[in-house]
């Protein structure tokens, strides 16, 4: 080789290296919540969730599942983004996942069959895709959630449990839904309906988007067509809503009546102490992001789920999806030690600040 082709040699060599070394140094800075990985996208899980407004998941799912993948497999990298209510931000973050070359994808799908054909471009790619939480569309790999159907009953069985004696068919009901976008809110309806028809008159049923300033809407617009005095209880689909709905008790004098929630948020908690809703359905986040963060791991390291995933569902796309479903559980005033606290998912400080204080030292918590 003459000194020419050497030092052409040498210097498209060291531009390479300085390349790779800049590749690398862009990498860490994207938004990812996991160790970096030896292997590139080798050993890269994408984690989408769906919004930033329900508390549990920027609070509780996210960071459960990262150290869950952590701890499982210590050269994986974790990407993160939230759809923020958005569908089609989601179908872009696909996309960015695709792009950055991971393997796994474990997604809550902000519209289940909105999501379908993102789904079926990352499958293409060989992409393994987990639905988290809720059933997406598409050929996914995988499902892990919780029996949505008991939640929806124990909602229902909760209702009928703080109405006691005054659950009568004669008793008019308001039930206020989840987003039909959301395959879950279907069921949480299923659930419900299963354990009040018959037994309540559910006289005005509107969905309320899981937003609560839409259920407050909904919750006005039924206090208007039924009358204050009328109404017995309320069925709220998650705590979000009954926020926005327990504000409009308020606001209409109306106090006493039953409020179904879900989610076991802190505030949904602090209302059930307060006596302004009833219920909650406490879903464990740990060991449903933790069955994920396993799930995706063995999908990314090629072993089998089988194990784990024991039991199967057809998603809105016809599709059967083998799935993990976790077993809920109702909160009321009764046993909020021996749940949410019991598991550290608040401590008594936490639930007992400020203003519920008084109601804390009333239902034996402080």
């Amino acid at each position: 080789m003459n000194a020419m082709m050497r030092r052409v040699v040498i210097g498209t060599t060291a531009v390479s290296m300085a390349l790779a070394v800049a590749a690398c140094g862009k990498a860490g800075d994207d938004k990812s919540d996991s160790g970096s990985s030896s292997s590139g996208g080798d050993k890269t899980i994408g984690l989408l969730l769906p919004d930033s407004v329900t508390a549990r998941y920027e609070k509780f799912d996210k960071p459960y599942f990262v150290d869950k993948v952590k701890e499982l497999c210590a050269d994986c990298k974790v990407e993160y983004a939230n759809a923020a209510g958005d569908a089609a931000k989601q179908a872009q973050q696909v996309s960015s996942m695709i792009t950055k070359g991971v393997k796994v994808i474990v997604v809550s799908a902000q519209d289940s069959a909105a999501i379908k054909s993102s789904i079926q471009t990352a499958v293409d790619k060989g992409i393994k895709v987990v639905a988290y939480d809720r059933l997406a569309q598409g050929p996914v790999s995988a499902y892990v959630s919780f029996d949505n159907v008991k939640v929806g009953q124990l909602q229902g069985e909760a209702l009928l449990a703080s109405l006691g004696a005054k659950a009568t068919p004669k008793s008019k009901v308001v039930m206020i839904n989840g987003d039909d976008a959301d395959p879950n809110a279907g069921q949480f309806k299923k659930g419900a309906h299963a354990a009040l028809d018959g037994k309540v008159d559910i006289a005005y049923e509107q969905s309320g988007l899981w937003k609560d300033t839409v259920a407050a809407q909904k919750m006005s617009a039924a206090i208007t067509q039924l009358g204050a005095k009328n109404i017995a209880g309320v069925y709220a689909a998650n705590d979000g809503m009954a926020g926005g709905i327990a504000n409009t008790l308020k606001g209409a004098g109306i106090s006493g009546i039953p409020l179904t929630g879900q989610d076991a948020e802190l505030a949904g908690i602090q209302r059930i102490v307060a006596g302004t809703q009833s219920s909650t359905v406490y879903k464990a986040f740990k060991p449903e992001a933790d069955a994920a963060a396993q799930i995706a791991v063995n999908l990314l390291e090629g072993k089998s789920i089988d194990s784990l995933a024991t039991t199967s569902l057809t998603s809105g796309s016809g599709d059967k999806v083998p799935s993990q479903l976790l077993t809920p559980v109702s909160v009321t005033k009764a046993n909020i030690s021996d749940t949410v606290v019991k598991d550290k998912l608040y401590t008594v400080a936490e639930i007992c600040a400020g203003e519920y204080a008084a109601a804390c030292k009333t239902a034996g918590l402080s």
